[in-house]
């Protein structure tokens, strides 16, 4: 039986009053659909960051920069037994920040630019078939984690570095959901005041300006 891609109204209507509760009302929206995605992980055991030459340095900090994807290394391959799955290839480069401070010099703070090994990705992915107008983004995702305190070792940082990496395949498409509506009005935003300590100081209680006379004492301790 062949199945109707065009409801009427009428058909749309039903469709609010059975599948979403009064609450509810359906809203056509486009989105960007994750279609298929899946993990993989990498470890670099030794990572190194060069140093300036000369000079002691201490380890401060590390930020990870999310992972992209490197121009022109993205090859995708249909699979001629496995029908809308298809070889992705790519590399991987993900770059860092490493914070260092001078040991002769506590105030001077290093930043070091530097990027982790090229990581090649040669996996299998669902990529359904499509019309040719339509297309299909492969997009990454990755969380860079320190496993080892980096040390100094011939002019250069060493450390350990995990990286967790989600691929995923990526289609803009039209959506039905249900809605409540459009999102409330904000609160007011919170404006950022410098702290007045003449403000704390107006709610001190006012202070005894003068000593007390012998009547004000207890005479206990007399």
């Amino acid at each position: 039986m062949a199945m109707n891609l065009n409801p009427n109204p009428e058909d749309q209507i039903s469709l609010e009053k059975d599948l979403y509760c009064p609450d509810f009302k359906a809203e056509c929206v486009i989105v960007d659909k994750v279609y298929f995605s899946c993990q993989q992980r990498e470890c670099f055991d030794e990572v190194f960051a060069p140093l300036p030459c000369g000079g002691e340095y201490e380890f401060v900090d590390i930020t990870f920069n999310p992972g992209e994807i490197i121009e022109d290394t993205l090859v995708i391959t249909p699979i001629p037994n496995r029908p809308n799955f298809s070889r992705v290839r790519f590399r991987v480069r993900i770059t860092y920040t490493l914070q260092v401070r001078d040991k002769c010099d506590p105030k001077n703070i290093l930043s070091i630019a530097g990027e982790l090994p090229e990581i090649q990705k040669d996996i299998i992915m669902f990529i359904p078939e499509a019309r040719d107008e339509f297309t299909f983004q492969i997009v990454i995702e990755t969380a860079s984690q320190l496993l080892t305190e980096p040390v100094q070792e011939d002019g250069f940082f060493v450390f350990a570095v995990g990286v967790f990496i989600i691929a995923k395949i990526v289609g803009r498409v039209q959506l039905l959901i249900p809605a409540f509506g459009f999102c409330p009005e904000p609160p007011d935003c919170e404006e950022f005041f410098p702290e007045d300590i003449c403000i704390d100081f107006d709610e001190v209680p006012f202070p005894e300006f003068f000593p007390p006379q012998l009547e004000d004492i207890d005479s206990s301790f007399l």
